[in-house]
């Protein structure tokens, strides 16, 4: 009986070592053969382009890698931890963030040729999202570039690898913003594979309807190719940028523009209850109470760790025993005109 026992036992380990998710449920593409296909605006973006041939992406997925699956990257994504052959829990990424934290999985900008931070906010808004300082998960794979521009400022030479590889810009990710542990092999290939899940559809891009039938021209072979292949890609930005700003010389003053309440009231409600709402990813907590509001009032103006104007901007440090942190908002994530948006939000609601 001890033998069978052992036997048995062996035996599923050797299954688990060997086996591995469906290459299907890894690459996130569409199987249907050519001779089947047909356009319709919930085809991915990067199969319609391959079908007008254009390079592939650099960053398919290995789904030659034991125990990759879009699923464990959905879980490791959403709630910081995934699963392994068996049902295997994972150990947490990390104790104080998770993807969601800073990034949305949705689409979050209506033009997705260009980063507006008034459209974006008025858009999540309309769409039941939070506006927050990372750029949208959705549409990442479509991307070959990352922590573009001044995120070099904040990362140093950690962007070098990362600003041109997907797999590494999801470690620094994990490391550096999440201040968590960095990623098994198998789990940053998961992720990889649901962000092929959450890929741009044609249905994202405006297209005239004149454009849509230069696209249906050009995949049957009546059309220019590669000019429609530039035409798909100026619809989407290939890289967010990031600029960083400073906060106003005068704080009293502020940026000197004449803040809009009720825009104020959707970044406080849709960005800064976000994270602070019951401590939901910070120690500083907020609400709707006159005291949240008459601390962020008296401190807007001032140097201080609690003025809006410094951590928006400038964001927080990591600390021993306290790594939970505030990410700045480049230029690109909150205006100007959205933080004096903000102040006279919080100006009026103290009273």
């Amino acid at each position: 009986m001890k033998a069978i026992v052992l036997t048995f036992s062996a035996l599923m380990l050797c299954m688990l070592m060997a086996w591995r998710w469906p290459a299907s449920e890894t690459t996130g593409m569409d199987k249907q053969g050519a001779s089947t296909w047909t356009l319709t605006k919930d085809k991915a973006v990067n199969e319609v382009l391959l079908r007008l041939g254009d390079e592939p992406l650099p960053h398919p997925v290995d789904t030659n890698m034991k125990w990759v699956s879009a699923r464990a990257g959905e879980e490791l994504v959403k709630y910081g931890f995934g699963r392994g052959p068996g049902g295997f829990k994972t150990s947490r990424q990390s104790k104080h963030f998770v993807c969601t934290s800073c990034h949305n999985l949705e689409k979050e900008d209506p033009d997705l040729s260009v980063s507006d931070p008034q459209a974006r906010l008025l858009y999540v808004k309309d769409n039941g999202l939070p506006f927050l300082q990372g750029t949208s998960l959705y549409g990442a794979v479509n991307r070959t570039q990352f922590y573009n521009g001044d995120y070099r400022k904040k990362y140093g030479d950690l962007v070098n690898a990362a600003q041109n590889d997907i797999r590494e810009a999801i470690q620094l990710c994990a490391e550096e913003c999440a201040q968590g542990r960095r990623l098994r092999d198998w789990e940053v290939e998961s992720i990889l594979a649901y962000f092929w899940e959450l890929g741009l559809k044609m249905d994202d891009l405006i297209l005239s309807d004149p454009e849509w039938q230069e696209v249906e021209n050009a995949l049957n072979g009546n059309g220019d190719q590669e000019g429609v292949v530039r035409m798909i890609k100026r619809r989407y930005l290939a890289a967010s940028p990031a600029t960083f700003v400073t906060p106003p010389k005068d704080r009293k003053v502020g940026y000197e523009l004449e803040g809009n309440v009720e825009n104020g009231q959707l970044i406080y409600e849709l960005s800064c209850l976000h994270c602070h709402e019951n401590g939901r990813y910070a120690f500083y907590r907020l609400d709707d109470s006159k005291f949240s509001f008459k601390h962020l009032d008296r401190h807007f103006s001032r140097y201080t760790r609690y003025s809006v104007y410094q951590v928006a901007r400038y964001g927080t440090s990591p600390l021993n025993g306290k790594r939970a942190y505030m990410p700045n908002y480049t230029l690109e994530k909150m205006s100007n005109q959205q933080m004096e948006d903000l102040r006279a939000y919080v100006k009026q609601m103290r009273k």
